[in-house]
């Protein structure tokens, strides 16, 4: 299973900012580390200030930095703020009407695996990293 761009640039960006969780961190640092556009990443950290996650502080040393503390933030939280976590939840075949009365063929196989990933989503947070042993962001 791979992330959207959007929810792999969100994650990227605040596991980022996760190193060093007190750090006021400017928009173009952001850019030039993760390689992300100016348009997109600026269109990420407003969603990720409005979920409460980050905050802005504005002026000629402004930039972001954590609102709330990184064990508080799960992976889904981060993805349902940028695009909602029903993109993961839904028919692997990608069917509407896949249900318990009216399956797909992948259906009794994918709902352990679902429930894995809704698990896994749910109770990892950016403080769960080992960031020491993380080279890739």
């Amino acid at each position: 299973m791979k992330l959207s761009k959007t929810s792999e640039y969100a994650v990227r960006i605040l596991s980022f900012m996760a190193k060093s969780p007190g750090e006021l961190y400017s928009a173009r640092h952001l850019i030039e580390e993760l390689k992300i556009s100016d348009k997109y990443l600026r269109r990420l950290m407003t969603d990720l200030s409005k979920a409460g996650f980050i905050r802005s502080i504005q002026g000629r040393e402004g930039g972001y930095i954590f609102n709330k503390d990184i064990s508080e933030i799960s992976l889904s939280a981060i993805i349902d703020a940028v695009e909602g976590m029903d993109k993961y939840m839904g028919c692997v075949l990608g069917f509407e009407e896949c249900s318990e009365e009216n399956p797909c063929v992948m259906h009794e196989s994918w709902l352990p695996m679902r429930k894995k990933l809704l698990e896994t989503f749910n109770n990892k947070t950016l403080a769960d990293f080992n960031y020491n042993n993380i080279n890739k962001f």
